[in-house]
């Protein structure tokens, strides 16, 4: 805040001046932005659920988390987040090894289609699955290994979710991982070698032990990624009467009496405190195993030699079990007029595409609905991100770096805990305004901005870490002010990174279900929530055209953001290299 103590010029004297600047004004709208929509509603669902009387009544909070469906479900959610990070672990390693050291062909476009189920929304992932195993499935029918009709869903269990889960979040350690690779010298492996040791031991001996941080802070969002994932979580355990947190929290909005709110909040914090222990311990783990090796002379390889033929036809393979499976499941369901029937000449159909763009009013509506609050969205976030990017990288103080940790809080605890401080903050009437929020679309565009600050913010970071800053200094010494140079010269030489940063955050807003499935209504609904509630109503076949419509605008963004790569900083697209 060094340009809030201006001067004024008065009679030829020049005094302290009573009003800020306007980079100090900036930093206050940007403080009271982060603070009013990621800090206020999180202490509000702290002190609703720790004490919604006004003290702490240790007596109730016993009492409901020593409920019989909490303790249950709580060791749930822990089994399942424990196991299927286990699985991402391994594949997400697995992949990072592969794309980062070897010499496998054709690895940008594998490495898209590794990465796809992270943008695609988990409740798509979850209804493909589920058609993927169906007794009319196109892929299994054809090789005869389709279930009977009448048998028992294997994805309907505790095991149908660990493999989901650790299937959409290998993607996660995958990234983290690749990038503690890509640091790793080439002088390692050379003496390596020189001593002997083959391609497993050079893997197993020194990439592991110096990726380890990496492989540690992917395990972590892995973990958090799992334990909060709604769409998952409800679209398989619900059915299977396998209940988890989150699934426990969407059932008790729908609870009534006086404590139901209070005992809601109470869920959420029991879940935030899984999830930021969690994030501590990945932390505290990554910083002890956190070796610093000089990054310079070239990066590792290891050749694949006469393996390589096979195992990229594995790599391929995995693929097109993993994704081509479940998608034409998908789109075989969309395609037909009736669920259960199996894709045939008679019974192709483009009806419930039909449906849902044009006479279907609610998906019509939520599809208005979601674009308008994620262009809405993405607006402010570039604008808060362009502006909290500068004072992060170039006066960074300690307002800014709380600011910055609020951000990155009320990113990483699960949406659902958001929602529930969302509805608890907004309840209420506005001060001054007289009305609510909750129940509208603008407290859903709350949610948003609160959710996704942190994600917009960072490649916005990285485009600034590579700005040359002469040309501000020098526009600031002809007279040019704060809001002048940041149009004129700053957003200019971030703008590639503005364009990353609003494909990333448009992809994950508009898909989104973890945040506004607590806030919509009958009123106002997204179309992330959509498919859950066309499941639930037994309209598969529409929610499986949704679902695909849903793919094709991902599939589409991520292209697009492709074919712009060239233009745009290293990391910035995590899908490429």
């Amino acid at each position: 805040m060094s340009d809030i103590a201006t001067t004024m010029s008065r009679g030829g004297r020049r005094l302290p001046a009573l009003l800020p600047s306007s980079q100090g004004a900036v930093l206050v709208l940007l403080l009271l932005f982060v603070a009013a929509l990621s800090l206020a509603p999180l202490v509000r669902l702290a002190v609703t659920g720790i004490a919604p009387a006004g003290f702490i009544d240790l007596d109730r909070l016993a009492d409901l988390l020593l409920k019989r469906r909490v303790v249950t479900a709580t060791l749930n959610s822990l089994q399942v987040a424990a196991l299927s990070t286990v699985i991402a672990v391994a594949l997400g390693t697995l992949a990072a090894l592969l794309t980062a050291l070897t010499d496998m062909r054709a690895r940008t476009a594998w490495v898209f289609g590794f990465v796809l189920p992270l943008m695609i929304p988990p409740q798509v992932t979850a209804l493909a699955w589920v058609q993927a195993f169906s007794p009319t499935s196109p892929v299994l029918g054809a090789l005869g290994l389709a279930l009977e009709p009448g048998a028992r869903h294997p994805l309907f269990s505790a095991t149908g979710i660990i493999v989901l889960l650790g299937l959409t979040n290998a993607p996660l350690v995958f990234l983290t991982v690749r990038a503690s690779l890509a640091r790793l010298p080439a002088s390692l492996a050379e003496a390596a070698r020189a001593a002997g040791a083959g391609n497993l031991r050079l893997v197993a001996t020194i990439v592991l032990p110096l990726a380890r941080a990496g492989l540690l802070a992917g395990a972590g969002l892995a973990f958090v990624s799992a334990i909060g994932n709604f769409g998952i979580q409800a679209m398989l355990g619900i059915p299977a009467r396998f209940p988890t947190l989150v699934t426990l929290i969407y059932r008790q909005m729908n609870a009534y009496g006086p404590s139901a709110l209070s005992d809601m909040a109470t869920l959420a914090l029991l879940l935030s405190t899984v999830t930021v222990a969690a994030l501590a311990f990945a932390g505290w783990a990554g910083r002890r195993g956190n070796l610093q090796v000089d990054g310079s002379g070239g990066t590792i390889r290891i050749p694949l030699g006469r393996a390589r033929p096979m195992v990229e036809a594995g790599a391929w393979a995995f693929l097109v079990a993993t994704l081509a499976l479940p998608l034409s499941a998908l789109v075989a369901t969309s395609l037909v007029s009736g669920y259960g029937q199996g894709l045939t000449f008679e019974t192709l159909t483009f009806e419930h595409y039909v449906n849902a763009l044009f006479r279907h009013s609610q998906i019509r509506e939520a599809f208005a609905t979601s674009f308008t609050l994620t262009g809405a969205a993405v607006a402010i976030l570039l604008v808060v991100s362009l502006f909290l990017g500068w004072f992060l990288t170039f006066r960074r103080g300690p307002e800014v770096r709380a600011a910055h940790m609020a951000a990155e809080l009320a990113y990483a605890l699960p949406g659902v805990i958001l929602g529930v401080a969302m509805i608890l903050f907004f309840l209420r009437p506005l001060p001054l305004l007289g009305f609510s929020l909750y129940g509208t679309p603008w407290i859903i565009l709350a949610a948003y901005l609160s959710n996704f600050l942190a994600l917009a913010l960072r490649p916005i970071l990285g485009g600034f870490a590579q700005v040359d800053r002469s040309l501000e200094e020098a526009a600031r010494v002809a007279g040019a002010g704060f809001l002048t140079r940041m149009r004129d010269i700053i957003a200019p030489l971030v703008a590639p990174s503005l364009f990353a940063s609003g494909i990333l955050v448009f992809m994950t807003v508009l898909n989104e279900i973890q945040v506004s499935i607590l806030l919509v209504s009958s009123s106002t609904r997204t179309i992330g929530p959509m498919i859950v509630f066309l499941d639930e109503a037994g309209s598969s076949t529409l929610a499986a055209a949704v679902g695909c419509l849903m793919v094709l605008v991902v599939f589409a963004l991520m292209l697009a953001a492709s074919l712009a790569s060239r233009r745009l900083p290293k990391g910035a697209l995590p899908w490429q290299d």
